[in-house]
């Protein structure tokens, strides 16, 4: 991987996490920086499980891969602020 993949995956990552967080009914008690970096894991997941699944063989934008890394980040985010509220 090059550095401008691992740059838009930071950058995607981010996104992810911001989405992943308003996906989470209720209040959460997570930071920015935080809800940040499970972004960016979620979206490394995401990407990992995703592709043995082929679920990137489509043509134009891959919706699923989205959607997996979102709820990756949403349970994440979901577990973080349950074992953070502890």
């Amino acid at each position: 991987m090059e550095i401008s993949g691992i740059v838009s995956a930071i950058v995607i990552g981010a996104f992810i996490g911001v989405l992943g967080r308003l996906v989470v009914p209720g209040r959460q008690h997570v930071g920015v920086v935080m809800t940040v970096v499970i972004g960016i894991v979620a979206a490394f997941v995401g990407a990992l499980i995703s592709h043995p699944l082929g679920l990137y063989d489509t043509k134009g934008i891959t919706w699923l891969v989205w959607v997996v890394q979102i709820v990756l980040a949403a349970l994440g985010i979901a577990w973080y602020d349950r074992r953070k509220r502890r």
